[in-house]
């Protein structure tokens, strides 16, 4: 049972927080951190510890409260960086140091001015430096998603060899079709020899709106680790959403896989990192935004009226979220708004909400939601008229 685990590593203290606007204090972070814990997040990548004298702080105050999560901090190959880490990295229970290197062609010739083989002496180098100080090395193949299968081959088994306990496989500008993902990653898992040593990792982003579509093709080629953030936050479009990828699994058995994460936790923990990051859930974001669970249209809300299941895969408290919402519209039928009136404390028969359907599509036709205020003043004027 334990191979069907699927890890989730949580970045949204390190990539979320690269989103304009989203920039965290210690004081935050730490805080953030503990409901990751307690969420149920397997790996927690606290920052970047030498890019800021905050962020090594952040992440060495991190390691002190965490008890049962692994605490990650992010490097690029050099030595200074993973020195820092290390350093940062200290008080954790169980430390990870993430390092890597851009493996594709581009990467390799506009960033590094190098070939090939100096990048898998680099990216071997890096790891080695890290397993000095740290027993868990997880190595990122930046651009791996661009990247040329075979040489990253290569790279991957190179750094296994050379002691990386995790290897990362990033879709870095969110390029990749799920069935390329998928590829890459069956491509990995059949084609080094020493991957039995190692985690795959899914790191995807969502600048094609394809992140947890990748996530989920990786999983279900052999990747065992996802990487992924509350409400998607991330660079750009951001990364793969981490409400989105539990559900998935919970909610697809057949799968095999599940994961340790607090299902119930999911709602109230996006509403705090949206509040705290400053940056609101747009309402028709799967699993957590405010219109998840809202039924608008009459077809819809009369299936869902006579059985849930007709419109909801999940229920909303399942999620941690508020009970499902009819919502009243100019689209909106007959039994959505009896409904409603009943749930005001109105009983009205058949001919009774025939009569008020009428002054109800007026209404509707000048606002964009019907609200529990103009229903009491529908009913109490009806009632009136009725019975007087």
């Amino acid at each position: 049972m334990a191979e069907n685990k699927i890890f989730i590593f949580d970045t949204t203290l390190r990539d979320g927080e690269q989103v304009p606007g989203c920039k965290l204090n210690s004081k935050e972070k730490v805080d953030l951190a503990l409901r990751l814990e307690a969420l149920g997040v397997d790996i927690i990548e606290a920052g970047f510890p030498i890019s800021s004298p905050g962020d090594f702080q952040s992440v060495n105050e991190i390691c002190k409260v965490i008890k049962d999560a692994v605490v990650c901090g992010l490097t690029r190959a050099v030595h200074k960086d993973i020195e820092v880490a290390a350093e940062a990295l200290k008080y954790a229970k169980r430390p990870r140091i993430h390092t890597g290197i851009g493996t594709s062609d581009l990467h390799i010739k506009a960033k590094f001015n190098a070939t090939q083989d100096e990048i898998l002496a680099r990216a071997v180098q890096a790891v080695k430096w890290a397993k000095n100080f740290v027993d868990d090395v997880e190595f990122y193949a930046e651009d791996a998603g661009r990247t040329d299968n075979e040489y990253l081959a290569r790279v991957i088994e190179a750094v296994i060899k050379a002691g990386a306990t995790t290897v990362n496989i990033p879709d870095t500008t969110g390029y990749c079709l799920p069935h390329q993902y998928a590829e890459k990653i069956a491509y990995l898992a059949n084609n080094v020899p020493n991957i039995d040593k190692a985690i795959i990792s899914c790191h995807c982003h969502n600048d094609l709106g394809l992140a947890t579509a990748n996530s989920i093709a990786g999983i279900m080629n052999g990747a065992r680790q996802i990487e992924c953030t509350i409400n998607g936050l991330g660079e750009r479009a951001g990364n793969t959403s981490l409400e989105e990828v539990a559900m998935i699994i919970k909610q697809h058995k057949t799968m095999g896989f599940y994961t340790g994460i607090n299902n119930k936790q999911l709602n109230p923990l996006s509403r705090i990192v949206a509040d705290v990051m400053r940056m609101p859930v747009q309402p028709n974001k799967a699993i957590v935004g405010s219109n998840a669970f809202s039924h608008s249209s009459g077809i819809h809300q009369d299936g869902f009226l006579k059985n849930a299941l007709t419109y909801e895969i999940i229920n909303p408290l399942e999620v941690g979220a508020d009970n499902s919402k009819i919502v009243l519209t100019a689209r909106s039928g007959r039994s959505a708004l009896a409904f409603r009136f009943q749930k005001l404390g109105f009983q009205f028969d058949r001919n009774d909400v025939d009569t008020l359907y009428e002054i109800f599509l007026n209404v509707a036709d000048n606002k964009k939601e019907v609200n529990d205020e103009d229903l009491n003043a529908m009913g109490k004027q009806h009632t009136m008229v009725a019975y007087s």
